[in-house]
């Protein structure tokens, strides 16, 4: 069972093209289910794969209800998509009959109108960041990039030095679904990641992982929960009564774009929005026009 399961970690990655945030969640959420079906069958990591053909919506449904408590609609919901993305892969493998998470009803996530900082906030929130002055620059060009380009948090924390061009003030993202696009930065933005550059190497010894662009203390690739939780402290410093997370600086990006006219269409391109695919059909935004956009729209341009 355990070589079938990297197999599956293996398809996620190489196949699929999952995001490295995306693929760490479903494994965390694989292995707390076999954490589960081990307390009804103790031997199961031992067992074929064709083993799971047990596993029936019920199994299911009862996993989840022993999961739900203290967790929101949207992590059942992720919890469930995990399962539904393994069981179809086992299913491709001729392992078992059908999908049995299929079966099972996705929980509603009730539609929540997306938060978002006012432009001073956001100011207040980068103009934060003092001290150290290796970390201070890195944390300063962090919060700039996530507002002046809207990235995801996974797509942040996967940028290695080579993903910047600072002459031509754009980032190369690989986004959900391992599909890259190339996002344009402010001007204030390359400054702050230039001023970080030069303080990068005091974070990295000869033994840390040269391409990661943004480091930890030790010279590590960050991870998206060391840049939430960065976040935090700096919310605190500013003493913003509001709760922000990366997610929140990706839609304030959008909603200062939107807020100062910019069209759409160019909005959805620079977010990487799975739901482009439709849009493309009809209108094709170039890199160009993007350029156009942003200059235009963004207050930090």
């Amino acid at each position: 069972m355990k070589q079938f399961i990297k197999k599956f970690e293996s398809y996620l990655l190489n196949e699929k093209g999952s995001s490295l945030h995306t693929h760490k969640n479903y494994m965390v959420d694989l292995t707390q289910f076999f954490t589960f079906l081990s307390t009804k069958y103790p031997d199961i990591m031992s067992k074929e794969p064709s083993f799971l053909s047990n596993v029936d919506p019920n199994t299911v449904r009862e996993y989840l209800g022993k999961m739900i408590k203290d967790r929101s609609p949207s992590s059942m919901a992720r919890k469930l998509a995990s399962l539904r993305t393994f069981f179809q892969f086992c299913l491709r493998k001729g392992v078992v009959p059908s999908n049995p998470a299929k079966e099972v009803a996705t929980p509603k996530v009730p539609k929540r109108i997306p938060r978002f900082l006012t432009v001073d906030e956001v100011f207040s929130l980068i103009d934060a960041p003092s001290g150290n002055e290796a970390l201070g620059s890195r944390d300063k060009a962090i919060i700039e990039l996530l507002y002046a380009s809207g990235l995801r948090v996974g797509e942040l924390v996967d940028l290695d030095v080579d993903s910047i061009d600072l002459a031509a003030k754009t980032v190369r993202v690989m986004g959900k679904g391992r599909k890259e696009r190339i996002v344009p930065m402010g001007e204030k933005a390359c400054s702050a990641i230039a001023s970080y550059l030069n303080y990068r190497a005091a974070l990295c010894p000869e033994s840390a992982e040269e391409n990661a662009l943004f480091v930890n203390r030790r010279g590590g690739r960050l991870t998206a929960r060391s840049v939430e939780r960065m976040l935090n402290k700096y919310i605190k410093v500013c003493g913003l009564q509001k709760k922000v997370t990366p997610h929140v600086l990706r839609h304030t990006f959008a909603t200062h774009l939107l807020g100062s006219g910019a069209d759409m269409r160019g909005i959805q391109e620079l977010l990487g929005h799975a739901s482009l695919s439709t849009t493309q059909k009809y209108t094709h935004v170039s890199l160009e026009g993007l350029m156009k956009t942003y200059d235009k729209a963004h207050p930090k341009a």
